[in-house]
This record gives structure tokens, C-alpha cells and sequence, in this order.
């Protein structure tokens, strides 16, 4: 199965590690830190088109992980990965 992220981007499900709120996760330093080491090593794609509202974090074939953010809410993610 595969997950909508915005902008036409879709990601198979099994290789989501997380869904995270960026508003209330982005107060915590690791989480900044964890993000700016994203964006330093270009992992990072923004797919939201307007201002994003969720990080996904996954499993990516050729890097370490990838970091999408999408304009859609965490629990709207969450429901769409768990097939709602």
C-alpha cells in the first residue's frame, strides 16, 4: 500500500519509520538538530506546497533515511497509513 504525502508524491507504507507533528516536535533540540543534519545532507523533500505540518521520516534503498514534509496534519497521515 502506498501513502499520499501532497504534491503528488506517494511513498510505499512500509518504508514509513515515523509520522511526527512539526509544530510540537520542533520545540525539542534533538528534533531540531535531527533536521538540520536532514537538511545539511540533502534528505530532506518538501512536498507540501505551503507550510508543512507533519515530518515523515523513512527507510530510503540509497539513503540512511528520508525526511518528507507535508502540509497534511499527522493524524490525517495516520489514518491514511493505517488504511482509514
Amino acid at each position: 500500500m502506498y501513502l499520499h504525502l501532497g504534491q503528488n508524491e506517494m511513498i510505499p507504507d512500509r518504508r514509513i519509520i515515523g509520522i511526527f507533528d512539526l509544530d510540537k516536535c520542533s520545540y525539542e533540540k534533538r528534533t531540531r538538530e535531527y533536521l538540520a543534519k536532514a537538511e545539511q545532507e540533502g534528505v530532506v523533500l518538501d512536498v507540501s506546497g505551503a507550510l508543512p505540518q507533519t515530518f515523515v521520516v523513512c527507510d530510503h534503498p540509497y539513503h540512511r533515511q528520508i525526511v518528507y514534509l507535508s502540509q497534511f496534519s499527522p493524524a490525517t497521515l495516520q489514518r491514511r497509513a493505517e488504511g482509514e
